[in-house]
């Protein structure tokens, strides 16, 4: 388990930089963003999130119960799911949930800025 801010933001790094289409933003809240729409973000607890449509949403809490719902700041992140510490172990699924979220917010109509 890590427990150190540093070491989550350099997990939440290796999983953007397995994406060729991703790249990360923001210094005080690292995120990821396509078409107008934020998609992952690593918040102050360390914790990573991602947004999914709301039946995958669903689908992911329910097949992993010790994910939930992903807060930020002490806001409800709607949408996000809690990348749970248990699956850390297969960055590859994590990477592929992450692609969701990309997939996800690239099929919502573009955001203006």
């Amino acid at each position: 388990m890590m427990s150190d801010w540093n070491q989550q933001l350099a997990f939440y790094d290796r999983i953007i930089e397995l994406h060729p289409d991703i790249e990360r933003k923001g210094k005080t809240v690292p995120c990821t963003t396509a078409n107008g729409y934020m998609f992952s973000q690593l918040n102050k607890a360390g914790e990573i999130g991602i947004r999914l449509s709301k039946t995958r949403a669903k689908a992911f809490m329910e097949k992993h119960e010790d994910s939930g719902i992903f807060k930020s700041y002490g806001a409800v992140m709607r949408d996000y799911v809690l990348i749970p510490i248990s699956l850390y172990d297969d960055i590859d699924y994590i990477v592929k949930i992450l692609d969701e979220g990309y997939r996800h917010v690239l099929s919502l109509p573009t955001k203006n800025k």
